[in-house]
C-alpha cells in the first residue's frame, strides 16, 4: 500500500506521523511545494513582532529528521500539478524536471491560500515562511500597518505590530472580528480592540 500526502506542513506532516504509527510497513510519500515541512506557521506573526527572536525556532522538524524518525519519503520543493484519479497518479513538478507517481491512496493536506489578488508590493500575504520573510523586510522602518482580516492570524500580527509601537489598523470583510466565534462571543474582543 502506497500513500501520497500533498503537502507537508502541519495537517500533512501530522497526517504522515499518524499513518505511520498505524502501519509500520505502509509506503508514505510526502510531497511538499515549498522548502519546508512542519513548521510552525501559527508563530510567524510572532516572529515579526520578536516574541520568537531566532527565525530557525519556527523549524519543528527539518525534512531529513522527519523521514528518518517516521520512515517517511518526504520531498521538498515537489509541486503536485495534476491528479489522475482513474490511473491513480500525480503529476509531480520539481525545480529539475517533471515525473508521475502512482499512489493507492491520497490525501490532500494542501490547507487554504489567501484570498483576493494584490498590486504587487502593496499587500503581502502571510501565510508561508517566504511570506513572513518578504513581511518583515517591509517593516524595517515602518510605522503604520493595515492589517486585512480579523481572524487568528490577522489579529495575533496586528497584537504583535501594536507591540513594537506601530500604529495599526484592522479592516475585516465580516461582521465583526474572529468570524469563527459567534457576534456575542467576539464583542469583547473587539471592545478590547
Amino acid at each position: 500500500m502506497k500513500t501520497i500526502i500533498v503537502g507537508g506542513v502541519a495537517a500533512g506532516a501530522s497526517a504522515a506521523a499518524r499513518l505511520r504509527r498505524l502501519d509500520e510497513s505502509m509506503e508514505i510519500v510526502l510531497l511538499e511545494k515549498g522548502d519546508f515541512i512542519s513548521y510552525a506557521n501559527c508563530g510567524l506573526p510572532y516572529f515579526l513582532g520578536g516574541v520568537i527572536a531566532e527565525r530557525d525556532n519556527l523549524l519543528v522538524m527539518p525534512p531529513e529528521r522527519f523521514a528518518a524518525w517516521f520512515n517517511v519519503d518526504v520531498r521538498p520543493r515537489n509541486e503536485v500539478t495534476r491528479i489522475d484519479r482513474e490511473h491513480k497518479t500525480v503529476q509531480v513538478r520539481t525545480p529539475e524536471k517533471s515525473y508521475e507517481e502512482p499512489y493507492d491512496k491520497l490525501l490532500l493536506a494542501t490547507g487554504a491560500v489567501p484570498t483576493g489578488d494584490a498590486p504587487m508590493g502593496k499587500v503581502l500575504h502571510l501565510w508561508t515562511l517566504a511570506d513572513m520573510d518578504r513581511v518583515q523586510s517591509r517593516l524595517t522602518g515602518a510605522k503604520r500597518a493595515i492589517i486585512v482580516g480579523a481572524g487568528f492570524i490577522g489579529l495575533e500580527v496586528a497584537e504583535n505590530l501594536r507591540a513594537k509601537g506601530m500604529e495599526v489598523t484592522i479592516v475585516q470583510r465580516g461582521q465583526h472580528v474572529l468570524p469563527t466565534l459567534d457576534r456575542e462571543m467576539s464583542a469583547p474582543l473587539a471592545a478590547e480592540l
